[in-house]
């Protein structure tokens, strides 16, 4: 086999990994644009943690190359500091300090001294978190609890929204974790993110297939009223099943308005027994707060009528190919692999664990709820309808 020479990549290649990184595209399909191994994208990736770096600028008090372009030609004009300075408007100790650090008057370049500057300018900032000790600590102890950065950062800001010493973005938090480098939060933290691969992915990846089958009577989501799809009233849900080593499965349940999760434990996955689980679970709520649910294309609804003669529940279900028509409850389910990892065997949970877990996610704060909780949303609503 060949050995090819490590490719330098130019800024102009790394932009067009990043941009094809957030698109979801894999490594390997990203690596094939440059005919080489994902190895070599992932090594350009990671270094950052997966997460694009901000575009570099120049500081407004740093010289410009036209600025000294104008030091060059005066030097060889002979002219002293003091008159260079007073041409180009900056002080004599700049133009000094400019000197000394580009090779002093007899070797000062423009171009070399403007490229340097650049060059020496690339260096890390202190990391926030290494820094304020008390606030990494607080990151962690929400981290442990299962809370995504993002809600970490959020809850942050909701309580210190005067003091920015306590306040870190989501991004800062990911970096990190993923960059151990910087040795603020320890790796084993990473276990408690709803993902734990080495860097985090880009929210448009996707590996879902088309694998369902069709479903007679069923009525599509585009009936559904446009009252359910502003989220303006509670009582409209959406469901799936979040599969587990050898065919064992839980339902989950999650309220559109309020991002309140119920879990539901099935038996098995023949329609039958998760039609009957999900009618016993639905007596448990007023009609008030359980009017329709939007189902995926899963053939364990497929008697789908049987549950709304039961419950007068309305069923509408998403198109093929379509998992993002029931977001909440898609991202829900990621929620719950932290709790319920792929390759779990699920049969062994009773319904009060199932009851715990869905409890703990209800008590995280949400960004789309301003960082209050689902909980807090969801009894609001229940003492609205009492």
């Amino acid at each position: 086999m060949e050995r090819r020479t490590r490719i330098i990549y130019t800024d102009s290649q790394k932009a067009v990994m990043w941009e094809r990184w957030k698109k979801g595209e894999s490594l390997q399909q990203i690596a094939q644009l440059f005919d080489r191994n994902h190895s070599s994208v992932q090594r350009i990736l990671a270094e950052s943690g997966g997460i694009k770096p901000p575009h570099r600028t120049r500081s407004i008090r740093s010289l410009t190359l036209a600025e000294r372009e104008e030091i060059s030609r005066s030097i060889v004009a002979g002219h002293s500091m003091h008159t260079i300075a007073r041409s180009i408007g900056r002080s004599p100790s700049t133009i000094s300090r400019e000197l000394n650090r580009n090779g002093g008057v007899e070797s000062y370049r423009a171009a070399d001294a403007d490229k340097a500057t650049w060059e020496r300018a690339h260096r890390p900032k202190p990391c926030k978190l290494l820094q304020n000790r008390p606030l990494a600590s607080m990151v962690a102890d929400k981290l442990r609890q299962q809370w995504s950065p993002q809600q970490v950062a959020g809850w942050l800001k909701h309580i210190h929204p005067d003091d920015e010493e306590f306040q870190v973005s989501h991004e800062t938090i990911y970096r990190t974790l993923f960059i151990q480098t910087r040795g603020a939060l320890k790796k084993e933290l990473t276990e408690h993110l709803r993902r734990t691969r080495v860097m985090p992915r880009s929210l448009h990846h996707t590996q879902k297939t088309d694998n369902h089958g069709k479903i007679s009577d069923a009525v599509s989501i585009s009936e559904r009223p446009a009252m359910v799809e502003d989220r303006a009233v509670p009582g409209h849900w959406e469901g799936d099943l979040l599969c587990g080593s050898a065919n064992s499965q839980i339902a989950t349940l999650v309220e559109r308005h309020t991002r309140y999760v119920m879990l539901v434990k099935i038996d098995r996955k023949d329609t039958q027994t998760v039609v009957n689980a999900l009618i016993k679970h639905a007596g448990k709520l007023p009609q008030e707060l359980y009017k329709s649910l939007t189902w995926d294309r899963g053939k364990e609804l497929a008697d789908h009528k049987r549950f709304t003669l039961a419950t007068d529940i309305q069923v509408y279900f998403c198109d093929p190919r379509s998992p993002w028509q029931r977001g909440s409850n898609e991202n829900t389910n990621g929620l719950l692999r932290q709790y319920f990892p792929k390759g779990l065997n699920l049969s062994g949970y009773s319904q009060a664990q199932l009851n715990a877990v869905a409890r703990r996610l209800n008590e995280r704060p949400r960004k789309t709820l301003n960082y209050e909780t689902p909980a807090q949303r969801f009894y609001q609503s229940v003492a609205s309808t009492g």
